[in-house]
């Protein structure tokens, strides 16, 4: 199963989103989880992880990953040759590195590094921006390729962003 996380951040509480799908070319999704959360961090440059990776575990206690099971996050695994590592790095730590972490930003990263890949989807010519840990990194960017949708972003993940981005009607904290 591959499972797809994204966070969006209201006034009182964060939301987070996790769409599980079989395989890179699931035209649909298998499971949705979601989970409002309290605001553990504010926002700050350069650690943006302190603030999306509480949610993501959080939510995680809910989902029981087995062997073979792969994690998206919207954001980046590694950010640069010197191996500074970015929010899907330290998810990939705090699950004592089992299981295959991929990042997919949107946006780009001014750093080099050499395990960063691009892929154009779609007629766009703005790129994907992939890294990974736990599996190569071409592999993924085949696979990302493939995935359904005739976009930029893939449907399941452009799905994602947008569960997350609808504002519950109690904004409660569940």
């Amino acid at each position: 199963m591959i499972y797809a996380f994204d966070t969006y951040y209201y006034e009182n509480y964060a939301k987070t989103i996790c769409i599980a799908f079989e395989n890179w070319t699931s035209e649909n999704e298998s499971f949705v989880y979601s989970e409002n959360t309290q605001i553990s961090y504010d926002y700050e440059s350069g650690a943006f992880y302190k603030r999306e990776l509480p949610c993501i575990l959080s939510l995680l206690k809910k989902i029981e990953l087995k062997d073979n099971d792969l994690i998206i996050v919207d954001g980046y695994v590694t950010l640069d040759n010197s191996g500074k590592i970015g929010l899907g790095g330290y998810l990939y730590e705090s699950l004592n590195k089992k299981y295959p972490v991929i990042g997919i930003a949107k946006n780009g990263f001014v750093s080099e590094d050499s395990e960063r890949r691009t892929v154009l989807r779609g007629e766009s010519k703005t790129p994907l921006f992939l890294t990974s840990i736990g599996i190569d990194i071409d592999e993924i960017k085949i696979q990302v390729e493939k995935m359904h949708g005739n976009f930029r972003i893939p449907t399941l993940l452009k799905k994602l962003d947008k569960l997350t981005r609808e504002k519950d009607e109690l904004n409660e904290i569940n």
